[in-house]
């Protein structure tokens, strides 16, 4: 199935998507007050949404549209040939940042969206105690 907008109307649709998510700045906010310092976005392979290069630590907060939840993942309705390819290059790009960070010795944590949506507390937890036992 075809695109049902123009080149220039998807392009400005998706320049329209933000690469910070107001999820990510609620977690970066919420870890900054309990004293974590880290760097938001940060330029090595794979964007890590939260990273601490001291401690190679890097931390990912993976949408479940964008990822493809196993749970929560839903493909849309209109141009699947399309989405589904796109869906499945993200799956294949998750494995191989987490090969590369793996094979480079760092600390690598990844943390699905809805997670913080059923337990936001618990899943900060979650990073702040990943943070605390990887700092060598």
């Amino acid at each position: 199935m075809t695109d049902n907008l123009t080149k220039e109307q998807r392009r400005k649709n998706m320049q329209a998507i933000k690469s910070k998510s107001a999820l990510e700045n609620k977690v970066s906010k919420a870890l900054w007050l309990q004293g974590f310092r880290f760097r938001k976005n940060v330029k090595l392979f794979g964007k890590p949404d939260i990273a601490i290069k001291k401690f190679k630590i890097v931390i990912f907060i993976d949408s479940c549209f964008w990822h493809n939840c196993p749970l929560h993942g839903n493909i849309p309705k209109s141009n699947q040939e399309y989405w589904i390819g796109k869906l499945e290059r993200n799956k294949r790009r998750d494995i191989e940042v987490n090969e590369y960070y793996i094979k480079n010795n760092w600390n690598l944590l990844r943390i699905w969206e809805h997670e913080f949506k059923n337990d936001f507390d618990s899943a900060i937890e979650k990073i702040g105690s990943f943070i605390t036992e990887n700092k060598k």
